[in-house]
């Protein structure tokens, strides 16, 4: 079946399967592979060409029908009813991880562009080498490439691969690299991590005082930004707290008067659960401060103290770089959420 050579489906990609099937066929009516009036196959044989469920690709027939880009005649099926539709953007968007803050900055990102906006998702799992992979198979093919840049290892061969795509394509979220100076063309939506946490621990002062030690939890291995210990060992020294930062939460003995402050979810809710095992009081015994807002942090614990950015403002502002064509870096606000933990 020749469609195969075209109309195609990534397992990998975390797009859903009919939002690909509809890409692929506006694709290959932009690229002058499918023509007007010309029939497609049956939704049946679509569905058992491309190995997808009847329902996906009827689903993914009905989002071009409402494009007007098909049209359906009973008996005879699908066909191209205009060659004429044109994507003004097509974006490759990589995430590091899935999470509900990520999740946050996605639908705020998706939900500030042209609803036909094609946008391929992927998630590289703070990989470098299926990082490298992705962006190798799929250069390009994309006006854009949104980009957040966390990984375990291998950061510093980054470069590279960023400087082999055209910079008026490329936004990076979350993190601006090093080298990248306002005026030289590069885009970024980002948080200043050492000054962002101390900040934040600078205005939440009046509380860490009733505490006498601060542990920060910063996994030897950790996609996030060294900067953050910095920043922490900054504001620790000038208010003259006692601190430590410590690489697991797990075997740590917990004590009256200390504050945790956890980066990743995994340690709060091996803190949260160690903290319910002894006899300490939340906000008054002990005190716990997690990175980034998310809406279930306001209720656990009768609330969560938090630092974060805000990730709303963060997927906006990243599309608003692209639907107006600019080349900006842009540092996003850092709030602090106190609440009954602290």
């Amino acid at each position: 079946m020749k469609y195969r050579d075209y109309i195609k489906i990534d397992p990998y990609s975390a797009t859903p399967k009919y939002i690909q099937l509809t890409h692929a066929i506006l694709s290959a009516i932009e690229s002058g592979r499918l023509h007007q009036d010309e029939l497609l196959p049956s939704i049946n044989e679509i569905s058992a060409e491309l190995e997808i469920s009847r329902d996906t690709a009827e689903k993914g027939y009905k989002n071009l029908k409402r494009l007007d880009v098909l049209g359906s005649v009973p008996g005879k099926g699908y066909y191209i009813k205009s060659a004429g539709f044109r994507q003004r953007f097509k974006i490759l968007l990589l995430f590091n991880k899935l999470s509900v803050h990520k999740k946050i900055l996605y639908d705020a990102f998706i939900g500030a562009l042209d609803p036909e906006t094609q946008v391929d998702f992927y998630i590289y799992n703070n990989d470098f080498k299926l990082f490298k992979k992705i962006l190798a198979e799929r250069k390009d093919i994309y006006t854009h490439y949104v980009i957040i840049p966390h990984f375990f290892e291998g950061e510093n061969n980054i470069r590279e691969l960023i400087e082999g795509i055209p910079r008026d394509q490329i936004i990076l979220l979350d993190k601006r690299l090093s080298y990248m100076e306002p005026g030289e063309g590069y885009a970024a939506v980002y948080e200043h991590f050492e000054k962002d946490i101390y900040n934040a621990l600078v205005r939440a002062i009046s509380r860490l005082r009733n505490y006498q030690r601060i542990k920060l939890v910063f996994p030897r291995k950790s996609y996030y930004p060294k900067e953050i210990i910095g920043g922490f060992q900054r504001f620790c020294r000038k208010y003259a707290f006692e601190h430590v930062v410590i690489p697991s939460i797990k075997t740590e003995v917990l004590q009256a008067g200390e504050v945790y402050i956890t980066v990743m979810e995994d340690d709060l809710v091996h803190l949260i659960e160690r903290i319910k095992e002894t006899a300490l009081v939340t906000g008054k015994d002990i005190g716990v401060i997690s990175y980034n807002e998310t809406p279930i942090k306001k209720i656990i614990l009768n609330g969560i103290t938090t630092i974060s950015t805000d990730f709303k403002k963060m997927g906006r502002l990243a599309a608003e770089l692209i639907t107006n064509n600019r080349q900006e870096l842009v540092e996003v606000p850092f709030s602090l959420f106190l609440r009954d933990s602290l």
